[in-house]
This record gives structure tokens, sequence and C-alpha cells, in this order.
């Protein structure tokens, strides 16, 4: 599955990655938080849409990144 960042707020198209909660290869449940976003105005936490396996980051800390983005891939 290709994990895109969602929506982040109104008005609010971008971010920057601060920090993945988990590395490669690491399970993961649905709407567990695995990656910290920042904005202008905030910081939040985007969790998996689903069970499954972090298979590849694709977008590291530091990095901007849009809604819609594929940030990660997340093995079923």
């Amino acid at each position: 599955m290709l994990f895109k960042l969602p929506k982040i707020t109104k008005g609010e198209d971008s971010a920057v990655v601060t920090n993945w909660h988990v590395k490669s290869d690491e399970r993961v449940k649905k709407d567990q938080d695995i990656v910290e976003v920042s904005t202008d105005k905030a910081t939040f936490d985007v969790a998996s849409p689903c069970d499954g396996v972090l298979k590849k980051i694709l977008k590291r800390t530091g990095d901007d990144v849009r809604s819609g983005e594929i940030i990660a891939e997340i093995e079923q």
C-alpha cells in the first residue's frame, strides 16, 4: 500500500517530516502514529491507514511533503 500524506489542515497543503516513530521493516498497526510532520502552525502525528510492515520510507526527516504525496510503502 502506498502511504500518502493526508490532507493536513484547511489552508495548509505542505509540511516538513520531523520524525519517524518506526523504522523500515517494523510492524505497524492501523491507527498507530508512525510519522510526525510540522507546518507553520502546528506539529502533529500521522497514523498508519492499515496493519502491516513499513517496507520503505520515501520521505526522510527534514523533507518537504505535500498533501497526497507518497511518503512510504506499507506491506499489508
